[in-house]
């Protein structure tokens, strides 16, 4: 531009050169002509052409229009409204408000744009400006990563509509989906266990994938955390690593399978939540009819074999995770479905044997391994939220002596009645998302209709089925049915009461030796009659 400059000065610029300047710039022949307009009246315009001039006073972002934004959420107009009125309750000596074209390019100019989006959409639009390594791909069974994921899909449970979780292990170095399980309602510690013993175990049906894993990643969560889980891990001797908080990109492994299954499976499945609709107001059509649990877990373990065997990742290079986790020669270690399953068990301490079997939670459990072995001591072991089985061990020895299922039982017909009667309580005191949350379901690895969650004896059967019985009843109760007679006509009855009887015959006079009528009650009715010492009523 100077070069530009001198020649104009000199008068020896000619159109040629502004043209080969425009054209070396990506610019027009009259945005060179202002350059050169403005280089004439300031040098400084010369060494930054384009730019505009430096001032002292130029308005720049604050924090409070950082606040604004944040508050209201990216919109740069409504932020301008709010500066102006605050300035408009201002001393009038006080700074003017920037106008909406100063404002705009102050934001564009000091907020990078991870900023400009963390503010209006928070961390999570925040994060996707920001520069992450990747980590070397390792070996098979290095790193494991496990997340949930609540299907943005509606499935048919029991005749609710419920959104289903899932749950699952991923390989890191091979992408492989190592384990799987299941929920139809919130997961749970029980849900991790299922799909880690999924995940482990390497005979059919869970095929070649799995072994124990020297590390597994988790993001702080209370399931993954608990102690039933942390001492399974603790006991296959595998490393937890309890990554912070908001930190998806740590586990991208899991995190891309979560975006790739929604993707590629499940937004083709009816019952899709995320779809758009016509109209203001998301609604499912009233002729779609959703799959069954029992359906879709099928077609989502179907989709996972697809994924380990057909699917080809971008990172690995035109192979399937099946044919990457065969190629890899690290060597695996295997732990026994038995002791694998001892494991993942809940320990709930020592009790003693007795002739009534086991006491726990209040609960007598027996098996027909116990004749002959009352008063031993013995350590019991549980499924979390499986209480209609636990598993003994020998308290002395760790030997394990066989499992106990729950004594006096209710049938099925029992426990639905008590489910049917929870439920109409529930509907009338309109707490149907409490109850929903508070039912469990088994988490499942196989294609199977979903299992509820909670034994019951039939003693508590027969209990709460005769008092919600016994409540209904007095509270369908409508004593004002059926009016009362009249009373008869020399009674003297208050006007509030008489509208309140049956109008027609009155009753019969009460009798007395005398013929008399009986006195007047203390609620303005006739007293009941007495019997005099003799017997007679007086």
């Amino acid at each position: 531009m100077r070069r530009l400059l001198a020649l104009r000065r000199d008068q020896k610029l000619t159109t040629r050169h502004v043209q080969l300047m425009a054209e070396s710039l990506e610019v027009t022949e009259r945005t060179v002509w202002r350059w050169l307009s403005a280089a004439e009246r300031d040098d400084a315009a010369a060494v930054a052409p384009g730019s505009r001039a430096q001032s002292r006073d130029r308005f720049t972002v604050t924090p409070e229009v950082r606040r604004l934004l944040a508050l209201w959420k990216g919109n740069v107009a409504a932020v301008h409204r709010e500066l102006t009125a605050r300035a408009a309750r201002q001393p009038p000596l006080a700074a003017p408000p920037p106008s909406l074209p100063t404002l705009h390019r102050a934001i564009q100019r000091d907020l990078t744009p991870g900023e400009r989006a963390g503010l209006a959409g928070g961390e999570r639009e925040a994060r996707k400006h920001d520069v992450f390594l990747s980590r070397p791909r390792g070996w098979r069974n290095q790193a494991w990563e496990t997340d949930h994921m609540q299907a943005p899909l509606l499935v048919d449970v029991d005749g609710t509509a419920r959104r289903p979780w899932i749950t699952w292990f991923t390989d890191c170095a091979t992408n492989a989906i190592t384990g799987v399980a299941v929920t139809p309602v919130h997961p749970s510690r029980e849900s991790v266990l299922a799909a880690l013993r999924s995940a482990v175990l390497r005979e059919d049906p869970y095929g070649p994938f799995g072994g124990l894993p020297e590390k597994v990643r988790v993001d702080r969560g209370k399931d993954f955390l608990s102690r039933t889980v942390t001492a399974a891990f603790d006991l296959l001797d595998v490393t937890v690593e309890d990554l912070p908080a908001y930190t998806p990109h740590l586990k991208g492994t899991v995190e891309g399978l979560n975006r790739a299954v929604e993707g590629m499976f499940l937004a083709a499945l009816p019952g899709y939540v995320r779809q758009p609709r016509p109209g203001k107001r998301a609604s499912r059509p009233k002729d779609e009819v959703l799959l069954s649990f029992e359906d879709f877990t099928a077609r989502l373990l179907a989709w996972t074999l697809w994924w380990n065997t057909e699917h080809l990742p971008a990172p690995l290079g035109g192979k399937t995770p099946l044919e990457a986790w065969q190629d890899d020669p690290t060597p695996l270690r295997d732990v026994p479905a038995t002791d694998l399953w001892t494991f993942t068990l809940e320990d709930a301490g020592t009790r003693t044997l007795t002739t009534r079997g086991v006491r726990f939670r209040k609960r007598d459990y027996v098996g027909p391994w116990m004749t002959g072995h009352a008063g031993i001591q013995v350590r019991v072991r549980f499924m979390p939220h499986h209480d209609h089985r636990i598993e003994v061990y020998h308290a002395a020895t760790g030997r394990y002596l066989g499992p106990a299922d729950l004594a006096d039982q209710a049938t099925e017909e029992q426990v639905s009645a008590v489910r049917r009667a929870r439920a109409a309580r529930t509907r009338r005191l309109k707490k149907d998302l409490e109850a929903s949350q508070g039912e469990r379901y088994a988490a499942v690895t196989q294609a199977k209709a979903p299992q509820r969650l909670g034994a019951l004896t039939t003693a508590q059967a027969e209990a709460e089925l005769a008092q919600v019985t016994d409540t209904d009843l007095s509270d369908l109760a409508l004593p004002d049915l059926i009016p009362p007679a009249a009373p008869p006509a020399d009674w003297r009855t208050p006007a509030s009461l008489a509208a309140l009887t049956t109008p027609g015959r009155p009753v019969p006079h009460p009798s007395g030796r005398d013929g008399a009528s009986a006195p007047d009650g203390c609620d303005g009715r006739a007293a009941p009659p007495t019997a005099d010492e003799d017997g007679d009523a007086s």
